[in-house]
């Protein structure tokens, strides 16, 4: 299916144009916010050629696509969205704002703050990828000492986004809260701007950059408390002279005289947390954030991580967590070969696993979660068993004083080698990382053929909506 024929037979299902209040797009996820849910035709959506799967949260439905489609499919759909709204359908989707605000003040605050966190993220992610794959590039070229005249321009063009990007975090950051988001843009500037070297706070001078992502977090949230209660107390008549002036005056003066310092001593206490995790941890730590990582995926919530990634980066210049938990995805892509090998007479199975196999290899896991592991239930923890030994490689070896990290975000698996640093070198990093993922991919293979494709009784069609086949994956081994 085209993308517009994918948008237009995910529409109906989704309830039409008027119960679609919002269409988003993460790398592999169609993000949709709906009014009600009860129009909603979950399982035939989910049976829907080319749906991979579907996550449920409250009137938020993350429908996953897989890479490239859902960039396609998402403006297609929101096209068809506006084309379709009514003037009943504005008020109906207000009546369902106001339910859903009454829900949400019922939600955790745990969950409801992660949430928001990764709505913060989210659309940083393009731009984290493009940049982190370019400065890889960059690094590469200057390890093999070629076409060094192009290593400075790949290291401007990789960087300009990093050193900005306290800005884009405050602009979404006031995006997500509620205010205006050019003013948490503004408000956040302050934290990269040159010029606060020139400001002492505890007797020290500022550095530019100074408590990073979590500091431009703080700054825009912050913000957006000082404009809502502006458009509260401020006349109209000055509104709009005096909330601008005092929106960004005094987040920008707390920033610089009190929120900096502390955001700066936070993220250097993660940095040290993360290293005496793993340097006192090592395997068993290892184990533990590769075998749970899979799990966050399946409920989107790896996306909170992205502030850590960053701070550590920012900090030491790499983060030693991604690599470990990139164990994760091997363990998937072992778990799913497995399965392929055991569904010889399946084609349906072993095509699906075709499909996605590219994509897992890459780090991009959803497809073969949500299409093979987790409907068929135990090569999915099987795949968590894989990633935990692969973990636990990596972190065995970085407590014995061989430290791996990345220096960007972006997919990990294959993908991640052009951003591997160690403290030995790119070639030692890359064998460290290299052999954790045979580690992961053999245990995740094993583990699955040995306990994660048998079972007594019909197995579960990895298509929700059709009806359960026994093929050999049931059967016993003989």
């Amino acid at each position: 299916m085209n993308p517009q024929d994918i948008a237009a037979a995910l529409l109906p299902l989704l309830g039409g144009a008027g119960n679609v209040r919002t269409v988003g797009h993460c790398m592999t996820r169609l993000r949709v916010e709906v009014a009600d849910r009860e129009p909603v035709r979950g399982a035939e959506l989910r049976a829907l050629p080319g749906v991979l799967g579907v996550v449920e949260d409250g009137e938020s439905f993350q429908i996953v696509l897989g890479p490239g489609t859902v960039a396609r499919v998402a403006p297609e759909l929101e096209r068809l969205v506006t084309a379709g709204g009514t003037a009943a359908e504005v008020l109906a989707e207000r009546g369902a704002a106001l339910r859903a605000e009454r829900r949400a003040r019922n939600a955790t605050p745990g969950k409801l703050f992660l949430r928001r966190l990764a709505q913060i993220f989210v659309p940083l992610i393009p731009a984290l990828v493009g940049c982190g794959v370019i400065a890889g590039l960059g690094g590469l070229l200057a390890n093999l000492h070629w076409l060094p005249a192009l290593v400075p321009a790949l290291s401007a063009i990789a960087s300009g986004f990093m050193s900005l990007i306290a800005v884009f975090v405050g602009y979404q950051a006031a995006k997500e809260f509620g205010g205006t988001p050019v003013l948490g843009g503004a408000v956040a500037a302050v934290i990269v701007y040159p010029g606060v070297t020139h400001v002492a706070v505890f007797g020290r001078q500022l550095a530019p950059g100074q408590g990073g992502v979590l500091g431009a977090l703080g700054a825009a949230l912050l913000g957006t408390v000082v404009e809502k209660a502006c458009r509260r107390v401020v006349p109209e008549a000055l509104d709009v002279l005096v909330t601008p002036f005092l929106t960004v005056l005094l987040p920008g003066l707390v920033t610089l005289y009190g929120l900096m310092f502390v955001a700066g001593e936070v993220s250097s206490a993660i940095g040290r947390c993360a290293e005496w995790l793993l340097a006192n941890g090592g395997a068993v730590a290892g184990f533990a954030l590769g075998g749970l990582f899979l799990p966050l995926v399946m409920l989107g919530l790896h996306q909170a991580l992205i502030p850590i990634h960053t701070t550590l980066i920012a900090e030491r210049g790499s983060t030693v967590l991604l690599p470990i938990l990139a164990m994760a995805g091997a363990g998937q892509v072992g778990a799913a070969l497995a399965v392929h090998v055991r569904s010889a007479g399946d084609a349906s199975v072993r095509k699906v696993i075709r499909s996605a196999l590219p994509a897992g290899l890459l780090g991009i896991g959803e497809p073969l979660i949500y299409g093979v592991s987790l409907p068929l239930g135990r090569p999915f923890a099987t795949a968590c068993v894989g990633g935990a030994f692969g973990g636990a490689f990596v972190g065995l070896l970085h407590q014995t004083g061989e430290t791996v990290g990345a220096t960007a975000i972006g997919p990990s698996g294959w993908a991640l080698f052009p951003l591997l640093a160690g403290n030995h070198g790119l070639r030692r990093a890359a064998a460290v990382y290299g052999v954790g993922l045979l580690v992961g991919y053999g245990t995740g293979f094993v583990a699955t053929y040995l306990f994660g494709v048998r079972g007594p009784g019909p197995a579960p069609s990895p298509f929700p909506g059709a009806p359960p086949r026994t093929p050999l994956l049931n059967r016993r081994r003989g």
